[in-house]
């Protein structure tokens, strides 16, 4: 019986990092970080004081994570994941103490004033690398040989530059590669050979001198004769008039677009750009909710203002919209590296439009106008879980009754994905974050299937979306090995959601653990279990109100759910039963809300269970 099992101690913790990932010898931060932003800092020129927040006289562990710009792996160690510094209005050269930094993964320095050359070694600078966007600046010369070098790099943008020469064919080498962006430029050459997907004709946008597939295919070049020299010279003056005033106005242009980019305080320029398009239609999957277009959705939201910003995350980005006639909505602007097919995203839709059930948040429509995709949800007035156990202000107000009811409906939502659902879907990337209450505080899971969405390439592989983990605190332990999402790894994911309603602490940080522990929620209730005190670290806010044995035997079942060897996990329908079985008193379910599952084997390695099945035909 799982009630039975207690924790097993694991030898590594769910923060993986991203040296196990990749088998090499990547070193741990701290004073190496420290040394790293100081000399970044020191080696630019910023004029509007975006860098004041960088004070290196605070010593307390973590400060650093909370620099402007700056993204640390764990908020409590100075151990740098991300650095992103982009329209700070920073001068100078690319920062070579970047190397320093060597857990590095995602650096942003566009919409800058960075001139001179991309440094020909870049790829020692930053050898762990996954997004690399350096557009918008003022770079020249050639774009590095040794980016081929960077071999976890999911997205290169080195647009809007002064950058010469050809494009390394070694680029279309990067297995991992999904965005390439070299726009506005003065390459010239053939173009890489990428595989499908990667680019498009606008990834190459005004560079005149670029041909190749998407471009104009390649001429040959004719013999020189002696006819041709002749009249070469004679055009030769008009040609470099006509040169000279062409660079003149592309420099002028680009400026022109700079300065239109610094004005953007409402960070909504992509949502003006689409003004003026013809009457783009939102597909309505719901009935009940009047015909609308993209307009009646920009007004909804106020042009998609920042100020109607709810919420924002891996996936994308949450604006709250209310419609003219009062109803509320969520609209979800994909992030760009989800961009492919319109066949592709038609597909997904169809699939996802489909997928109902009253614990899950449901996809009412969507919407493509341009390069955006936009996705229409039903509101959730209450927030997320996350937000609501973790508020701002304080501590959580949740009662254990709410607590309970919360985790049933979301175990149950899951449960069906998982076993009843056509296709079934794994959601891989499970947290209190996706999980949201309607006004009834109905738990509702949001974000299934947008996995696929965001890698389309994959079809039931990696939570590794982009080269980037799920988030941190929920990832099984497997995953760093295997790289596959399974059905076990979400209960592993979702036993960490219970052990933090349990608990009321967060998954990556202990409040009540000594200041001498490093490590994680999983981790801290290891510790306890060993010691046989896992009673010890149960929410004291709720302990002696006559439900201390309901939230024991939680406590155990969550204990079961993020057992490191992913078979002796139980699956999430029997999750759902047992989390029913200690809720009966309080009349949460109904019966037969759940279908017995078909599947009697070990379903980790089912084909069909996949986020999202592709449309044949």
């Amino acid at each position: 019986m799982f009630y039975a099992v207690a924790c097993i101690r694991y030898q590594f913790g769910v923060v993986v990092s991203l040296f196990l990932l990749i088998n090499c010898g990547m070193t741990y931060g701290t004073e190496t970080d420290i040394f790293c932003l100081k000399n970044v800092k020191n080696s630019l020129q910023d004029p509007y004081n975006y860098l004041q927040s960088w004070d290196f006289n605070n010593k307390t562990e973590g400060y650093i994570c909370k620099f402007t710009g700056v993204e640390c792996w764990h908020p409590d160690e100075n151990r740098v994941l991300n650095l992103k510094l982009s329209n700070m209005g920073l001068k100078g050269q690319f920062p070579r103490s970047i190397q320093n930094c060597s857990s590095l993964t995602g650096l942003d320095l566009s919409i800058n004033r960075l001139s001179q050359t991309i440094p020909q070694d870049i790829s020692t600078l930053l050898k762990f690398v996954t997004t690399l966007d350096l557009s918008s600046n003022d770079f020249t010369g050639d774009i590095p040989l040794s980016l081929a070098n960077c071999t976890y790099l999911n997205s290169l943008k080195l647009d809007q530059n002064q950058l010469t020469g050809h494009i390394p064919a070694e680029l279309a080498l990067l297995q991992r590669l999904k965005s390439f962006s070299v726009s506005n430029n003065l390459l010239t050459g053939q173009v890489p050979a990428f595989r499908n997907g990667i680019v498009t004709a606008d990834s190459y946008a005004n560079n005149s001198g670029l041909c190749g597939v998407p471009l104009e295919q390649c001429q040959a070049i004719a013999s020189k004769t002696n006819t041709a020299v002749i009249a070469g010279a004679a055009v030769g003056g008009v040609t470099a008039a006509a040169l000279g005033l062409g660079i003149g106005l592309f420099f002028y242009v680009r400026r022109m677009s700079y300065k239109k980019k610094e004005e953007d305080p409402e960070g909504n320029k992509w949502a003006r750009s689409l003004k003026g398009t013809k009457a783009i239609k939102v597909s309505m999957f719901e009935k009940s909710i009047s015909k609308m277009n993209l307009k009646d959705l920009m007004k909804a939201t106020s042009n998609f203002s920042k100020s109607n910003i709810i919420g924002s995350g891996r996936s994308g980005t949450i604006y709250k919209a209310v419609l003219h006639d009062g109803t509320s909505l969520m609209v979800k602007r994909l992030q760009e590296s989800q961009q492919h097919t319109e066949k592709e995203f038609l597909s997904e839709m169809g699939t996802l439009g489909t997928v109902r059930h009253r614990n899950l948040v449901p996809l009412l429509g969507f919407c493509m106008a341009k390069k955006e995709r936009l996705l229409v949800y039903k509101n959730m007035p209450n927030g997320t879980l996350h937000d609501q156990l973790h508020p701002a202000d304080g501590g959580s107000t949740m009662d254990w009754s709410l607590r309970l009811k919360v985790a049933i409906g979301a175990a149950r939502g899951l449960a069906w994905l998982h076993h009843s659902c056509n296709p079934r879907i794994i959601h891989r990337n499970i947290s209190s974050k996706c999980i949201l209450l309607d006004v009834d505080f109905e738990p509702r899971i949001s974000d299934f299937g947008l996995a696929r969405l965001m890698n389309p390439i994959d079809t039931h592989l990696s939570t590794f979306v982009n080269g980037e983990f799920g988030d941190l605190g929920y990832v099984a332990p497997e995953y760093a090995k295997t790289l596959m999402a399974t059905p076990k790894g979400d209960v592993y994911s979702f036993g960490t959601v219970l052990l933090e309603l349990v608990t009321g602490e967060r998954p990556t940080h202990v409040a009540k653990a000594p200041e001498t522990f490093k490590g994680n929620l999983v981790e801290w209730i290891t510790q306890f279990s060993s010691n046989s005190k896992l009673q010890d670290a149960i929410d004291e806010s709720l302990v002696g109100k006559g439900v201390d044995h309901e939230l024991f035997q939680f406590l155990k079942v969550a204990c079961n759910c993020v057992t490191e060897t992913p078979k002796e996990r139980p699956t999430m329908f029997e999750v759902y039963q047992l989390l029913r079985a200690i809720g009966s008193r309080y009349n949460f379910t109904i019966e037969d809300e759940i279908m017995m599952p078909t599947d009697t084997g070990d379903t980790d390695n089912l084909e069909e269970l996949i986020v999202a099945r592709e449309q044949t035909g």
